[in-house]
Order: C-alpha cells, then structure tokens, then sequence
C-alpha cells in the first residue's frame, strides 16, 4: 500500500558536491523517484567539474527538469546547441557538455537524471 510522503530540499537525503566548489547537487527519494536540486555557480562546467568523477567524454545522464534560475547552455556530442533560462522546461539527452551563461547561479530541477549524477 503507498502512503502519502513530504520531504523538503533543506534536508535532503544526500548532497554532492562539484568540484572546486563550483555548486552541488541535492536529491530526494520520494515515490520511485529521484528528483534532484541542481545549484551551479558562475563558472561551473560539465567537462571541468563533473567530468573527472564521470569518466565519461560527455555527460551520460538524460535529464527532464525545470530552470528556477539562472542561465544554462548545452552542447551535443554532434554540435547542436540550446541556451536555458528561469521558467523552461527542459530535456537534455544523454552525450552533452554543459556550462553556466553569465554571473549568476543557475538552480534546477530534474526528475530524470540526478540518481548517478556527480557520483564519485
């Protein structure tokens, strides 16, 4: 039988630090799913502060979420790219690099691709 469940991003059940500081990753478990908090400060890269706990050329995760703000752009292993910003909806598939536009933290929401994101 499921039961009703409430969690909130102040506790969440695990934190994942990028390197140099560069922002973190904040995950809640509720239901069958694992949505993650992403907040990435100005500076933050895929390719610099991800790729060495990934080990992967590109990011592998799929990601569905939405931007609370900031600004993020997003390169495909093939060449297309795509800028976000507060108030999109996103789908980002598995095989990009991505990076923070201007000087502000870039926070979102993702449903799809945080349960091994930034996992060491």
């Amino acid at each position: 039988m499921s039961s009703l469940e409430q969690k909130r991003f102040e506790s969440p059940d695990e934190t994942r630090t990028f390197a140099d500081g560069k922002g973190r990753v904040d995950l809640l478990g509720v239901g069958q799913l694992q949505i993650g908090r992403g907040v990435f400060e100005p500076g933050w890269r895929w390719s610099e502060h991800v790729k060495p706990m990934a080990g992967t050329d590109s990011c592998q995760a799929a990601h569905t979420g939405y931007i609370l703000q900031g600004r993020m752009a997003v390169r495909m292993d093939e060449g297309n790219e795509l800028e976000y910003g507060p108030g999109d909806v996103f789908y980002m598939p598995s095989g990009h690099d991505a990076w923070i536009v201007g000087d502000e933290q870039c926070v979102i929401l993702d449903v799809t691709g945080m349960a091994n994101y930034a996992k060491s």
